[in-house]
């Protein structure tokens, strides 16, 4: 069911292994060992329910859209739950008008589910949307296996590529929002009450006896205790984040992220631009943390490109909470490059999915290159129609890199423009005024006369303040 398309792995001029080569290369060599179990023993050290993945019936609810939507999704689930390391055996989807409340399938479909999950051997069921509480309870009782949701597999799938600091706060915090009103015993160590011992029994000692409370509450309250934690340490880190932002703001360096569907190549496409060597896998959400990189237009202008985290399909909101000030690298840029995945099968419904989050983050009003990438994957049909709906649009080839130059120009174009036009002589031992127009600003005009350098720029408006005695 997966998109057969393999993803492009940039070839760079130097031979040196780069830090993303290495860092897959450690990815692929921790891989889960079937058979283990991961159930929860102690909530003080896992602090969630962790997923065992490894032979998994998929199944999904079609409410609305095609039969092709339908297929789509199920495709996605697939690409999701074999990049968090499991085997997809089977996928079911179920027609109805609406999700059912107890077992988001229905009656009939659990009995159908369970005969599949037996007649497969698999260990996992994973559910194509978010279930509640009591659906994956009812769900659980009735197949015998574990129940996971597209929700929890997402956030499964984060927790594997976390790598930074404050990467793993966020995908813990979105994890224990996530599992707060799910908790319950899993198994008799979780509903047992402590505290005092009540009753006959005096294990407690003097001043503890009672009721006590359950270890479903005492869990309860530590998983508390640990998201109000995160939330002051991710805060911090924001503060962090913030600074550096406003010295790029403060420095007039346009800044320029990329973002787009997972896995449409935009660390390809970052590798492509300035060599950056950031890691590159063919699986959803490979990257996670947001790499920056310096780089210069062809007339000079230098601008910062930003890699983001991947966006998808009902991405769950848990996610963007937690991400939200790595997301928000999106909505400080003064220019967004929406990359699409033209060999997709539906590029237009991935387009949709990513400026719904956009809005989300309140960078729907950011200008917006839309780059199609992958067109050497994709059929000429496809390209054809995708050109009429985006005649804007830039066709780039990450791997190959055909396109390339049209998007370093496309880029260019659209990069904010100082607003001060001036005409300047420079001496010639102000030379670091030079640079810095060039850096910063933007030179339309240099002639080299005996006295200096005659130069017409645009510039912003505190250079121009610092240029203002050398205007001509």
């Amino acid at each position: 069911m997966r998109n057969t398309y393999q993803a492009p792995v940039l070839e760079l001029d130097e031979p040196d292994v780069t830090s993303g080569d290495l860092e897959l290369e450690e990815r692929h060599s921790l891989r889960r060992v079937a058979g283990l179990s991961t159930e929860l023993t102690d909530i003080t050290e896992v602090e969630y329910r962790q997923l065992r993945l490894e032979r998994v019936v998929l199944v999904g609810v079609w409410t609305e859209g095609s039969v092709s939507d339908a297929d789509n999704s199920l495709t996605e689930l697939a690409a999701l739950a074999e990049t968090a390391g499991s085997q997809v055996l089977e996928g079911l989807i179920q027609r109805r008008s609406r999700p059912d409340t107890a077992t988001f399938i229905g009656r009939g479909k659990v009995d159908e589910l369970r005969d599949a999950v037996v007649a497969t051997g698999a260990d996992t069921v994973i559910c194509d949307g978010e279930l509640s509480p009591s659906q994956l309870r009812n769900l659980e009782q009735q197949v015998k296996v574990k129940v996971v949701d597209r929700t929890a597999l997402i956030l499964d799938i984060f927790a594997q590529h976390a790598k930074s600091k404050e990467g793993k706060a966020q995908v813990e915090l979105a994890q224990l929002q996530y599992l707060l009103p799910r908790l319950r015993g899993w198994g008799e160590s979780l509903s047992r009450q402590g505290g005092g011992a009540g009753g006959g029994s005096g294990g407690g000692g003097v001043g503890t006896r009672g009721p006590g409370e359950t270890k479903l509450e005492t869990d309860r309250r530590r998983i508390n205790q640990r998201i109000a934690k995160l939330r002051r340490e991710i805060k911090a880190m924001r503060t962090v984040r913030q600074t550096k932002r406003s010295r790029r703001a403060t420095s007039g360096t346009p800044a320029v992220a990329i973002a787009g569907y997972t896995n449409a190549g935009k660390s390809s496409l970052l590798n492509r631009l300035t060599q950056a060597g950031v890691l590159v896998e063919d699986a959803l959400f490979a990257t996670l943390d947001p790499t920056t990189r310096r780089t210069a237009a062809e007339d000079g202008r230098v601008y910062t490109l930003s890699d983001t985290v991947g966006f998808v399909r009902h991405l769950p909101h848990q996610i963007v909470e937690a991400f939200r000030s790595t997301l928000e690298e999106v909505s400080f840029a003064d220019l967004v490059v929406h990359v699409v995945d033209g060999a997709h099968p539906d590029p237009e419904g991935q387009v949709s999915a990513v400026r719904e989050v956009l809005a989300e983050v309140n960078a729907d009003s950011i200008p917006e290159l839309l780059v199609i990438n992958k067109v050497d994957a994709a059929d000429e049909e496809t390209l054809l129609r995708l050109k009429r709906t985006w005649p804007d649009a830039v066709f780039v080839s990450a791997r190959s890199g055909q396109g390339i130059a049209d998007l370093h120009q496309a880029i260019a174009a659209k990069l904010p423009r100082p607003p001060v036009d001036m005409r300047l002589l420079l001496p010639y031992d102000r030379g670091d005024l030079v640079a810095r127009i060039h850096r910063t600003g933007q030179v339309l005009q240099t002639r080299h006369l005996e006295e200096g350098t005659e130069l017409r720029v645009l510039v912003d408006e505190r250079l121009a303040s610092d240029l203002e005695s050398f205007r001509n």
